[in-house]
């Protein structure tokens, strides 16, 4: 746990190169836990690597079928890359295993916006203020959606 700590916390400071290192300690120390390979996966997509990422957090994914927060990480690596149908599905699988992942909701939100889908966007925008009514991010990305609307 110490070298996956150190990996997050390099990450924080910006520093993803070495997080990478430390995280990939950690997996050397126990390759069987998912959580690193979602943090690596975390740190690649820092460095806009997101094909690496996504071969990461299919790594999580495969160690740990119903981990949402991986299945929502790869998601936004894929709505990066513009795989927003691809990016949709594990958005959607991320809910469904974890209907409170605020982050799956408002990044399918992005996903749909990119698609032109702004009935289907407000939707998801709902449910991620619906779980964090604080999040101001949310809000205002349902008013830019309500604005593109007409």
């Amino acid at each position: 746990m110490p070298w996956r700590n150190k990996g997050n916390a390099l990450r924080e400071l910006g520093k993803p190169d070495e997080a990478i290192q430390a995280l990939d300690k950690a997996i050397e120390l126990n390759p069987e836990w998912a959580t690193p390979w979602n943090d690596k996966g975390d740190a690649l997509k820092a460095l806009g690597k997101c094909d690496e990422s996504v071969q990461a957090y299919n790594k999580a994914i495969e160690i740990y079928p119903k981990y949402a927060s991986a299945r929502s990480n790869k998601g936004e690596a894929l709505r990066r890359q513009n795989d927003y149908a691809g990016a949709i599905q594990h958005f959607d699988k991320a809910i469904e295993i974890n209907p409170q992942c605020v982050e799956a909701w408002f990044n399918k939100g992005l996903a749909l916006k990119a698609q032109g889908n702004y009935d289907e966007v407000v939707q998801a925008y709902d449910e991620a203020i619906e779980i964090n009514p604080r999040d101001a991010s949310a809000w205002n990305s349902k008013g830019n959606a309500l604005s593109s609307q007409g």
